[in-house]
């Protein structure tokens, strides 16, 4: 039989045969793809013929598209809803794929024809695009250790694939503890607690196969047990888990694996000659340096510290007058802010909630996307890797453009957090490829026939993600390494952080918050009260942010910590952290910097992009928030150009120029307090 991975998929959109891609398939297939990939990049290396972007660029471009096919559906498979089989299959498949791409980086005959042609580009009369994807392949190759020889190529190579199995090592040791960790609740403990949040604990503790309602350690459900609970003991208790995940002394302790990795990235940055990992990684961001990075986040810390030392003052006071004793803790906060934001705004999780569904928001998520850039979204009925993942046909002027897959409630099988991946990037190299999106979301599941219910972080959440969808489906380059989201770490958040704007257009909740049991849309007082709210608890949020991109940032400028966690807590003792809010990602379970590299020493660049998407936005207030010109302006030059130009000068020939700081300030209700 022909394994399904490796088969020509005749499916609809030619997507992933989900119901026919088993388990047992996928090592064979990528077995497969490594051995075509392997041939193809020889050949590529061996041809005698001079090198032309044609036969080296382009063909590299070329030689994966197997591979990339074979773990497109499999990683976006594995992501979301895992396995112990796909969990060991995953572990297997790290050091293979480091090997495999460290031999072709180490490819001395294949390096030196891109240096050729790289040397010879004034005369090679390439387009922008194609002089920008020579630059990034040389540049990829160089900074991979292209140059290195002897045994500093092969400590290279094994610290490049010791890398790939800590960090998988480390996601899935997350994931453990939060699946294998619940706190069973008697009836009388969920006395206070709103409905949703009864509903969310009971459906959680049907999956657990517990007797009753439990807590779990999904931020769509601990969260809001934190804010409405009035059992102090017990938000203590479930605070203490959610904080310990990864260093509870067991098996899924990522305490020695964090320090190892970051032993590793220092030594890996002064082979390539950088003075730390820091340099190395900041190199090709915007940011430039640690110097510009620190900068921005000491601008934003001290007034955030202020404020969030305000709000300590007020909380601590409302607990004095609860009878409580002892000091306002980070299991308090939560708890103690939602009664002031419901005294203060006259807001009520609970009552909000009602008009925050999951459908709607996902219908105003496609019907902004509709309004400036002309995108539809049709259902489709395919078969995907999971029951609650749906999918949608998105086409623009009867054109299919995208297929779009959402797959939004909390499960055991899917690891913690939100993201966007492409199974099928776009590109044009090889006929008008488009892409498949995924959407995957951690929102509490309701219980039979009730109505999903979202907080509006949760909606924000989804438009956050939907906006990291655009920059994939409005992709028009050629190249697949430059496609979509193939831009710089912290020029990457932009387009999903801007998209948040439009769910707090007064017009665009006024038609989709409506009521979950009278279809009634939100009253004009309670939609008015919301969006004063927004700046509510920011210095909050700023400074459990803030800490973790810092630490981030200290732990990679400068030698390698030989203890994190005393590193982590020297590090906020010198900023000075309020007592009462922890790190939003303490090491163990920070998953963005030591599950792979991608946001390490780069956890800052939510902020730095939020810099952009708050001026970014004001763009379309001082026209209108669906002003056409603007959107098409937005489209040409950022949600269509990929990595295709340098970040700047894309933001630049969007707006004219680069914005400052005050933006965001503004945006997160902090400029009156620097």
């Amino acid at each position: 039989m022909t394994n399904p991975y490796l088969a020509e998929w005749t499916t609809e959109f030619n997507l992933p045969p989900f119901a026919d891609l088993k388990d047992e398939d996928v090592k064979p297939a990528v077995e497969a793809a490594l051995s075509e990939g392997r041939a193809a990049i020889k050949a590529i290396a061996d041809n005698p013929e001079a090198p032309t972007f044609a036969n080296t660029i382009e063909a590299l471009e070329k030689a994966d598209a197997t591979l990339s096919k074979v773990l497109g559906a499999f990683y976006g498979m594995a992501g979301a809803d895992t396995n112990d089989t796909r969990d060991a299959l995953m572990r297997e498949f790290s050091p293979m794929l480091s090997a495999y791409s460290s031999e072709i980086t180490a490819n001395a005959a294949l390096f030196q024809r891109i240096e050729t042609l790289w040397q010879e580009r004034e005369n090679l009369d390439l387009t922008d695009e194609q002089q920008r994807v020579l630059m990034l392949t040389r540049r990829s190759f160089v900074r991979s250790g292209a140059k290195l020889e002897g045994a500093d190529k092969d400590r290279m190579a094994e610290i490049k694939s010791r890398l790939a199995t800590l960090g998988t090592q480390f996601s899935q040791n997350l994931l453990a503890d939060e699946r294998e960790w619940f706190m069973e609740l008697s009836e009388d403990d969920l006395e206070g607690l709103p409905q949703f949040v009864v509903d969310a604990a009971r459906s959680a503790g049907e999956e657990k196969g517990a007797k009753g309602p439990v807590v779990t350690l999904s931020r769509s459900l601990i969260t809001p047990f934190l804010q409405f609970s009035p059992r102090r003991d017990l938000r203590e208790k479930a605070f203490r888990a959610w904080a310990a995940r990864g260093e509870n002394g067991n098996a899924n302790d990522n305490r020695e694996i964090a320090r190892e990795i970051l032993e590793l990235r220092e030594e890996r940055a002064k082979l390539l000659g950088y003075e730390n990992f820091a340099a190395y990684k900041l190199e090709t961001e915007m940011a430039k340096t640690p110097g510009h990075v620190r900068d921005l986040l000491m601008r934003v810390w001290a007034p955030a510290k202020e404020a969030a030392e305000r709000d300590a003052a007020i909380l601590s006071k409302m607990m004095v007058e609860d009878g409580v004793n002892g000091d306002l803790a980070p299991w308090d906060w939560r708890y103690y802010s939602e009664k002031r934001r419901k005294a203060e705004h006259d807001l009520d999780e609970a009552e909000l909630k009602l008009y925050l569904q999951l459908d709607r928001m996902i219908e105003a998520a496609f019907t902004c996307a509709n309004r400036l850039f002309g995108l539809e979204f049709e259902p489709l009925d395919v078969t995907t890797y999971h029951p609650d993942a749906r999918a949608w046909n998105v086409t623009r002027n009867g054109k299919h453009m995208a297929v779009f897959i959402g797959d939004y409630f909390a499960r055991g099988s899917k690891r913690s957090g939100a993201w966007c991946t492409a199974m099928r990037s776009q590109q044009k190299l090889e006929g008008d490829i488009r892409p498949i999106v995924l959407n995957v979301c951690n929102f509490a599941k309701p219980s039979k026939d009730e109505a999903a219910l979202l907080s509006y972080d949760d909606a924000r959440t989804l438009f956050h993600e939907f906006g990291h969808a655009l920059h994939q489906m409005l992709s028009d380059v050629t190249y697949d390494s430059i496609s979509g989201t193939s831009v710089a770490r912290d020029f990457v958040e932009l387009p999903s952080q801007l998209y948040e704007h439009w769910l707090e257009v007064p017009e665009v909740l006024e038609e989709f918050a409506t009521h979950a049991e009278t279809g009634a849309p939100m009253p004009r007082d309670m939609l008015e009260r919301l969006l004063a709210a927004q700046t509510y608890d920011q210095g909050f949020a700023t400074v459990e942010y803030v800490a973790s991109a810092l630490v981030d940032l200290e732990f990679h400028d400068g030698p390698a910590p030989k203890d994190p966690m005393k590193a982590q807590a020297e590090i906020l003792a010198k900023i000075g952290m309020p007592k009462a809010i922890t790190m939003r990602h303490a090491t163990p379970h920070f998953a963005h910097i030591f599950s792979g590299d991608g946001y390490s020493s780069g956890y800052y660049s939510y902020m730095w992009s939020e810099v952009m998407d708050a001026d970014a936005f004001e763009a379309f207030e001082e026209t209108s928030p669906f002003d056409p010109a603007m959107a098409k302006r937005l489209e040409d030059n950022i949600l269509s150009k990929g990595g295709s130009e340098d970040a700047e000068a894309l933001y630049t020939a969007f707006r004219g120029r680069m914005p400052g700081v005050e933006a965001l300030l503004k945006g997160r209700g902090l400029l009156a307090a620097e």
